[in-house]
């Protein structure tokens, strides 16, 4: 660890900036600072080292104005709605404690809680002329309710983490006069550690819960907050002003986070914007309440203050993974019911706003002629990409959207009048899971046959073709002439499709 020792004047963004940059995620090397308003401070600060908290001095509480994270036992949570029935003042100062943490929005001579301010005012510093100043500074009386304000340097704790932007800014970048600076309020008083912010950050959920379950394990805050927030902007938020506690290891530091949701999640939301926001599916459109449901679920999992901030991976996963079966089955069952829905018009739909993606793949079609396979790219945000398969004999024979199901169907080429037709449909998952199936033929055929199973669930592989059988059986009447079938497959909100060819004969004999 690189311990800086000086007067908060000389900490200036040279040196100070190279050296938070040449640490920050850096496991052979720590920075920590050891400063104060003058002389006296520093030597004040150096003295809080050698400190040690008694047994009684055990409490840990965060304070939030932007958050209501769920409760974590053996941690104090206070949040907006406490800030209106509580006495925040009191608890705040009547309480010694071991580790306590202030989140909202600020400066650097102010964190807002509701109502009540944790304020950087020494009443005893004189002032600096020729230096900005807050409104109390000009004899206005503060924009806050001043019975309201928390005075930081009266704050008895070992150690206060300033979670508001700029709470802590260098010397030579500070928005006021240091009569009224948060961070050296914070030195002035009886904390041993402050943990204050440089720059902006974006804390929220994630590093409010990481932060209370380090300060229950002893683990250290500003590796904790600086790791959380990595996903977010490349640069360190936090320092720390103090020794860290002994026995910390600091090759213990947690891994830098990284937002990025699981791939499953973001491949659901995309599908949910082009089914939500385009013109594909009509207002009034049953489908619309659940998916308008389930996109509200999976914003609030792709958002980063509420991204893993309650739930595990496995959770978010097997809560999605249930909805889609669910949605799966009715969108299945809602097809075969009726093979117009409207869900089922997406190629035309969505191919009418796309162009031509050059690349074309040499394919076989499932009547064993070469086709092409190729894609048509959406031109706007909420029309989705869509890939056909066109063969000359066929047609076009497959459509499906990107990472969905691939599908071939397999018959005969005839089938008698009052006979059944064998069909084998080629299952490609997109992802080992559940896949919902089912065939259909137009609707002037449909007066004449059963359809056999009607739909059906199958588990997918791992990329490997699985084959569903269906029957179709004929009418006696049914006239003799050139038919065709559609079989398809949902998987995660996906409709892929496969379109067979064949022909009704007179009976023999």
């Amino acid at each position: 660890t690189l311990l800086i020792v000086g007067c908060y004047d000389r900490l200036n963004l040279d040196p100070v900036r190279a050296l938070l940059l040449a640490t920050y995620r850096s496991r052979e090397h720590a920075l920590t600072l050891l400063s104060g308003r003058d002389a006296a401070s520093v030597a004040w600060n150096v003295a809080k080292q050698y400190a040690t908290p008694t047994p009684g001095v055990d409490a840990v509480g965060l304070f939030t104005d932007t958050d209501r994270p769920a409760p974590v036992p053996g941690v104090r949570v206070f949040d907006d709605r406490d800030f209106d029935r509580a006495d925040i003042r009191a608890e705040i100062l009547g309480t010694r404690w071991r580790r306590v943490a202030f989140q909202g929005h600020g400066k650097d001579d102010s964190v807002n809680l509701g109502e009540f301010t944790i304020c950087g005012l020494n009443p005893s510093v004189p002032s600096r002329a020729g230096l900005l100043g807050p409104r109390c500074a000009y004899g206005l009386p503060c924009y806050k309710p001043e019975d309201k304000l928390v005075p930081l340097n009266r704050v008895e704790a070992v150690e206060v983490v300033l979670s508001a932007c700029n709470s802590g800014p260098l010397a030579d970048l500070a928005l006021y006069d240091p009569k009224y600076q948060l961070l050296l309020n914070a030195l002035d008083g009886p904390a041993r550690t402050i943990v204050s912010a440089v720059s902006v950050h974006d804390s929220d959920r994630p590093e409010n819960v990481a932060w209370m379950r380090a300060a229950l394990t002893g683990a250290d805050s500003v590796d904790t907050l600086n790791a959380s927030l990595a996903g977010s902007h490349p640069y360190p938020a936090f320092m720390r002003f103090g020794l860290p506690e002994a026995g910390q290891d600091a090759g213990a530091a947690p891994e830098p986070a990284a937002h990025r949701p699981d791939p499953l999640v973001l491949t659901v939301g995309r599908r949910l914007t082009t089914l939500l926001t385009s013109d594909l599916l009509p207002h009034n459109h049953l489908l619309r309440p659940r998916l308008v449901k389930l996109a509200r679920k999976v914003d609030l999992w792709v958002s980063r203050p509420t991204h893993l901030a309650d739930r595990s991976p496995g959770e978010i996963r097997g809560s999605l993974t249930a909805d889609l079966q669910s949605l799966d089955h009715v969108i299945a069952e809602q097809v075969a019911a009726n093979p117009e829905n409207e869900i089922m018009n997406y190629p035309a739909f969505f191919g009418d706003r796309s162009s031509l993606d050059p690349e074309v793949r040499e394919v076989t079609c499932h009547c064993g002629r070469p086709a092409q396979e190729f894609t048509r790219r959406g031109l706007l945000p909420h029309v989705s990409d869509t890939v056909c398969a066109v063969c000359m004999r066929c047609g076009d024979v497959t459509f499906r959207v990107p990472d969905a199901p691939a599908l071939l169907a397999y018959a005969e080429d005839e089938v008698e009048q009052g006979g059944v037709l064998e069909v084998r449909a080629s299952l490609t998952a997109a992802r080992p899971g559940p896949v919902r199936l089912g065939l259909f033929v137009p609707t002037y055929l449909r007066g004449d046959t059963t359809v056999e199973p009607t739909t059906v669930k199958v588990r997918g592989g791992d990329g490997k073709p699985e084959e569903v059988a269906f029957r179709v059986r004929f009418a006696p009447e049914t006239a003799p002439q050139a038919y065709y079938f559609t079989v398809f497959a949902v998987q995660d909100l996906a409709v892929s499709t496969a379109r067979r060819h064949f022909g009704v004969v007179p009976r023999r004999g």
